[in-house]
């Protein structure tokens, strides 16, 4: 396979600011196909790039020659569109959160090995250079255990970045399924379990409404989570962090304290208890901020696990996993009480 040919089903902001130019910038792939229910926007992308324009996404999968999908779409499409792909033999890359249901998440991980096809997830906060400084520094062992952290994801909402605008799907339960916490939290409690190499047990959360209007999804939630390994912290997802955006975490250890991201210098902060501070510059998180659109690192992730027979570096498994957590924060906060996660689910 000389390149890989690929299509993108939506094509709204994440693919625009994402997917599509960090597809065009890899040697490995050629953009073929854009399929979106607003004509003109895929139109504009096949102007662009080269390709067919397609509406129907049904249609898109039906051409034998399209190697591998990003979906980009609302997220109650993600987990239909992923398994018609999958059973059309295309490889894909979702966007998170990547299903609205446990259930509907499995489905797409047996329908992508029963197919044979790469089945990968966008949590690219795991592969921001911060964020990989900060699991390189713990997994050396300094700091000790992590004992409680602190981790945050708020923007003024996807008003400000999103193809449709305010009243746009993101508000929508309908089309959205969930809001801050899918759209923001569902990465950090990813970069949890990731950073700290440990599956989360307990959930605790309230989330709420608090500021935006004509909408019936969340604009903030705070959620306590404990660890397997016994570490407790918060998780805040917010759509109301007015003006600047917040995408930091602090793991508190027992020999010291990692901060990421509470310095637009240094991005990675490390102090000991001995008094010794280390700062390390070494990239940005990627932001939706003028400016910010830092190279995500996902599609090279995709593209090479395609090319090379290795595992994706976010599977669905991994995916389905921090997805769950999300649900048992929205099961917590209806139901006013702590939610266990079953060992099955979070083996």
């Amino acid at each position: 396979m000389t390149k890989i040919r690929v299509g993108v089903i939506g094509c709204g902001s994440i693919a625009k600011y994402r997917h599509i130019p960090e597809y065009a910038e890899n040697p490995h792939v050629e953009l073929v196909a854009f399929c979106d229910v607003v004509e003109e926007r895929a139109k504009a992308f096949a102007d662009q790039y080269g390709g067919k324009v397609y509406t129907d996404y049904r249609e898109l999968l039906k051409d034998a020659t399209i190697d591998a999908v990003s979906i980009c779409t609302p997220n109650v499409e993600h987990g239909p569109m992923t398994i018609a792909a999958a059973r059309a033999g295309k490889h894909v890359l979702c966007e998170k959160p990547m299903a609205t249901s446990s259930e509907e998440a499995q489905t797409m991980i047996d329908a992508a090995r029963e197919n044979g096809v790469v089945l990968m997830i966008g949590h690219n906060q795991r592969l921001m250079p911060p964020h990989v400084k900060a699991k390189e520094i713990l997994e050396s062992g300094r700091l000790g255990k992590v004992l409680t952290f602190r981790t945050t994801f708020g923007h003024g909402g996807p008003e400000q970045w999103s193809a449709e605008g305010k009243g746009g799907w993101f508000f929508r339960k309908d089309r959205a399924f969930v809001g801050a916490m899918g759209d923001l939290g569902v990465h950090k409690a990813d970069l949890i379990r990731w950073l700290l190499q440990d599956e989360i047990v307990e959930v605790g959360a309230m989330v709420d409404t608090l500021h935006k209007e004509e909408t019936d999804v969340d604009d903030n939630a705070v959620i306590i989570l404990r660890t397997r390994g016994g570490a407790i912290g918060t998780m805040e997802a917010s759509w109301t962090h007015y003006p600047n955006e917040d995408n930091s975490t602090i793991l508190h250890c027992a020999n010291g304290t990692i901060k990421i991201g509470v310095d637009p210098v240094d991005q990675v902060i490390v102090e000991l208890r001995d008094g010794t501070v280390e700062r390390y510059q070494v990239g940005a998180i990627a932001t939706n901020e003028e400016g910010g659109q830092t190279k995500s690192g996902v599609i090279d992730a995709f593209v090479h696990s395609i090319l090379s027979g290795e595992p994706p570096l976010i599977s669905g498994e991994e995916g389905k996993k921090s997805l769950e957590i999300i649900l048992a924060a929205i099961r917590s906060a209806e139901e006013k009480r702590i939610v266990q996660l079953q060992p099955a689910q979070v083996g």
